[in-house]
């Protein structure tokens, strides 16, 4: 039976460094010389994810933004987008807007791929999350609601405090038109809200994988929300030590904390026989 194992990065693969440990990349690039089919899926942009996977061999087409982009980083194809009708887009931002949020808006023009966000309207996590992207060529200070909602809206992402992102979070996440995921940021303690089509997940992109690539089963491993509509549609579900509570009672099993190279581990152990 062909196989494919999919991991989360930030909380599962990752370590709080926001990188890939010695023995993980040796023990997996091991295993990916041996033909064991390994890829992730990510909230992370194609850029941030593999600037913290440096190092290892993974090669083959990946998901990020949390379903919302399927990409083959090796052929540089786009396999799979997901975006907002143009109504739905100014819903969003109207609502957001209702509660004084003001997001980060990713998007793309037949030229570029865009974050943008309202110039002089930055919340004190936004600046944060501004200020170690220095230099990221896709940043747009847009001077209007029109600039910031331009081109291919595929993904709404809000920082800030818990309070004000979880009144916006009650309403949103009863819209049967969105996927809307809310939780605390991996490494801060802001609470991220990030907003997309609700074809764009990450069960329904790892499901496109397994089809795409003809694989007949899924393994996949996780920490937190935005793993568990991945965890509903895979053969086996491994959540990390460090995981959620709730998510690890719909797993198969329990493994290692992400700092003590679970995911890796596990797979030195099981891979091979999957």
């Amino acid at each position: 039976m062909r196989t494919l194992f999919v991991t989360d990065l930030d909380g599962t693969l990752l370590t709080s460094k926001e990188c890939v440990s010695e023995y993980s990349r040796e023990h997996l690039n091991t295993l990916l010389s041996k033909g064991v089919s390994f890829t992730f899926a990510t909230a992370r942009s194609v850029g941030s994810a593999l600037r913290a996977l440096q190092g290892l061999n993974v090669s083959m087409p990946a998901v990020y933004y949390n379903g919302g982009l399927v990409y083959d980083h090796v052929t540089h194809r786009t396999l799979r987008y997901c975006c907002f009708e143009d109504t739905l887009k100014w819903y969003v931002l109207s609502l957001l807007r209702s509660f004084s949020i003001l997001p980060f808006v990713y998007s793309a023009t037949e030229t570029r791929e865009n974050v943008a966000w309202l110039a002089g309207k930055e919340s004190f996590g936004m600046r944060r999350y501004l200020d170690r992207r220095q230099g990221d060529v896709r940043l747009l200070a847009a001077q209007s609601e029109a600039e910031l909602l331009a081109g291919d809206i595929f993904y709404f992402k809000c920082i800030g405090p818990k309070e004000q992102i979880e009144k916006a979070w009650n309403i949103l996440k009863y819209d049967s038109r969105l996927m809307c995921i809310f939780h605390q940021e991996m490494y801060q303690n802001d609470f991220w809200m990030e907003i997309s089509p609700r074809e764009a997940s990450k069960a329904s992109a790892v499901a496109f994988l397994k089809h795409h690539l003809g694989y007949e089963k899924l393994i996949c491993f996780g920490d937190t929300s935005n793993d568990s509509d991945m965890f509903d549609v895979c053969d086996e579900k491994y959540a990390v030590q460090n995981a959620d509570e709730w998510l690890k009672n719909k797993a198969t099993g329990v493994i290692g904390y992400c700092e003590e190279d679970g995911v890796a581990k596990w797979m030195d152990a099981n891979a091979l026989s999957r």
